[in-house]
């Protein structure tokens, strides 16, 4: 029997805070059931004994459908009603493994589910008025069946559509990666998140505090510098206005990265120190010690950090809540760290720095501890995205380089990119490094890190100004024609991977090859099947004025539109997926071995283990580092460290 259940609860605690903390106070106050093709009901689980019944019907299901179910069966679970995982389809997981978007709304509409069977979206009020606390002037704390008896049938009907819809949005979804494989994947993944990691706590509450009386200092400091002008170095406008009509000084804005450039000028000393506190007062490790304490469990672990395909394009993880994949990257050495971390504790920070938001920002990972009795054990992939790159495209004495540096007998890759782009010697490189310039290995990274997915000019130049590093357009030009003169595979592989989709866009029905990679149209949908055997879904797909374009969400307005792609984006998806796929495998194979894979963070995994000496980070970097067989070949290799706290290593 296959059986589609989703729910609507009542919690005290906001859904921001999460899934796990909102759940151990939620009542589930109606449950939609579905089964098979028959009419969808609601169990008004305000009436007492009526959980029952979904209990005996969890029970005898062989399959249950539910929509986003890590929150379902959450909740259900702490209300006493078990809903296996081995037996769950999420709809949501379904959808983004597809391209596709996560709402169930926005599902209806881009599957064109019938308005009688869509999701009621004028029900938006009624899920608010019931599921919420009411406002603090309201004359009730809340809206029950016995306060507002007259919405409450429209709330039950809403809740049956929402079910109904699922239904529709469950027999129309594509099923190209509704795979074992790719289901064990998602399997994987909710363990991770429902296992969680642990927090210091006491860490996140001195961090708080500590950054709330610096936040202060900071303030009063500028309201006395700028007589009154700007009391909160937060008010960026005002900020501006001061230093314009006070210092002829006009900045383009105020961003981090432009404070940053600014600050490496020579300046007027009062700039300098008003640009120097904006920089501290926007730190933004306070609201992350701050969703720390909201989102934690009752037993101190934080979960639900993760989403599954977060990244709709190339199926790897998004960050929630805590946006593990978005920490600020320290600035403090580990020693200044793990002191600041014992003073911060011990409510005396200002005792050992000037500058507590930079402690404040430096310690963020720092709250992410092993349990009592357990240990972490870490391990990084190391520069997979450019492995995977030059494994795809067959760029042959790259993919040499990187093993033979693997085996202790090459030169990082950044040397030797620097090397054969202007034709000299690797030495020549080590020996500008050691001259004290290193301008050499660095114009080496950056034409790596910029250029790998047809980036030309302005990413060049856009990744030089990070490092400090000014070009004018003619040298910039030079470098990028260098670097794909050294790189002719990697070349050839944008554009080979462009004309596949056009042809396959023009041809529906045939399918193109380009090294390992297959590109066909199956339903007006583009299609990449990676070597995983995983597809790449673009929908809507077509070759308008020459351009490859499709339906998406776009990630900056999260609205579901069309979008373009080209050559170079095309190949950045497919090795981001790529590289995701190696990551799943090893985490897969690392939970089977007893690593209890607790977070990661882009291409790290962080495991909770016995404090013995059978779990080691050589031993899990081994694991990570073993090719899927998928991927023979791929010159893969993995590092890490072992930790009670973790850190950026």
């Amino acid at each position: 029997m296959l059986l589609f259940l989703d729910i609507e609860t009542y919690s005290d605690v906001p859904i921001t805070n999460g899934t796990h903390a909102y759940a151990e106070q939620a009542e589930v106050l109606l449950v939609s059931l579905a089964q098979d093709d028959e009419p969808a009901r609601v169990t008004d689980c305000t009436v007492a004994g009526a959980m029952q019944e979904v209990k005996d019907l969890v029970a005898a299901a062989d399959r249950i459908v539910i929509h986003n179910s890590a929150f379902d069966r959450t909740v259900l679970r702490h209300v006493g009603v078990d809903v296996p995982l081995e037996r769950t389809h999420d709809t949501m997981a379904h959808a983004l493994a597809h391209g596709l978007p996560a709402s169930l709304g926005a599902l209806c509409d881009v599957l064109g589910v019938p308005q009688d069977k869509a999701k009621d979206k004028a029900g938006a009020k009624l899920v608010s008025l019931f599921t919420k606390p009411r406002p603090k002037r309201s004359k009730i704390s809340r809206a029950t069946p016995l306060t507002h008896w007259i919405e409450w049938p429209g709330f039950v009907e809403y809740a049956r559509r929402d079910v109904e819809a699922m239904r529709e949005v469950y027999k129309r979804l594509p099923r190209w990666n509704d795979t074992p494989a790719e289901r064990a994947v998602w399997l994987c993944d909710q363990g991770v998140n429902e296992r969680g990691i642990c927090v210091d706590l006491d860490l996140a509450r001195g961090a708080l505090r500590a950054a709330k009386r610096a936040g202060a200092d900071i303030s009063e400091r500028a309201d006395a510098m700028t007589e009154g002008a700007v009391p909160s170095l937060t008010q960026r406008d005002r900020l501006l206005r001061y230093l314009s009509d006070e210092h002829d000084y006009a900045p383009i804005d105020m961003t981090r990265g432009t404070v940053a450039s600014e600050l490496k000028k020579e300046l007027d000393p009062e700039v300098r120190e008003l640009l120097e506190l904006r920089r501290q007062a926007s730190a933004t490790s306070p609201a992350k010690y701050q969703v720390l304490l909201k989102a934690a469990s009752s037993d101190g672990r934080l979960r639900g950090t993760l989403q599954y395909c977060g990244a709709s394009r190339t199926g790897r993880w998004g960050g929630r809540l805590f946006q593990p994949q978005n920490l600020p990257r320290p600035t403090l050495s580990r020693a200044q760290i793990d002191t600041g971390i014992a003073a911060m504790k011990a409510d005396c920070e200002d005792l050992i720095t000037s500058n507590v938001m930079e402690l404040c920002t430096s310690a963020v990972r720092g709250c992410l501890v092993a349990a009592e009795g357990k240990k972490l054990v870490i391990s990084d992939l190391s520069n997979i995205e450019g492995r995977v790159l030059a494994w795809l495209a067959g760029e042959a004495w790259k993919v040499e380089a990187f093993s033979a540096f693997d085996r202790g007998k090459q030169h990082d890759i950044y040397i030797l990119a620097y090397s054969r782009a202007f034709n000299t010697t690797p030495e020549a490189v080590i020996e500008n490094k050691k001259s004290g310039d290193g301008m050499m290995r660095q114009l080496g990274k950056i034409m790596e890190l910029a250029l790998g997915y047809q980036g030309s000019v302005g990413a060049f130049a856009s990744m030089a100004r990070l490092y400090g590093i000014e070009k004018d357009e003619d040298d910039v030009k030079v470098i990028v024609n260098a670097w794909r003169k050294a790189h002719k595979a990697t070349v050839s592989f944008w554009y080979g991977c462009e004309t596949a989709a056009k042809n396959a866009i023009r041809e529906p029905g045939e399918t193109f090859v380009v090294r390992d990679l297959q590109f066909d149209v199956r339903d007006a949908w583009l299609r990449v099947k990676l070597p995983s055997g995983r597809y790449l879904c673009y929908p809507e797909a077509r070759v308008e004025d020459g351009k490859i374009t499709y339906a998406g969400t776009n990630q900056y307005t999260r609205k579901w539109q069309r979008l373009d792609t080209y050559g170079g984006k095309l190949v950045e998806n497919i090795v981001q997926a790529t590289a995701r796929d190696v990551l799943a495998s090893g985490m897969i194979r690392a939970c089977a071995a007893d690593y209890s894979v607790c977070l990661h963070v882009h291409d790290e995994l962080i495991t909770e283990t016995p404090k013995s000496e059978d779990y080691t980070a050589g031993g899990l970097s081994k694991i990570m580092a073993t090719n899927p067989g998928w991927a023979i070949g791929l010159p893969l290799a993995a590092a890490g460290y072992e930790t009670d706290r973790y850190r950026k290593d």
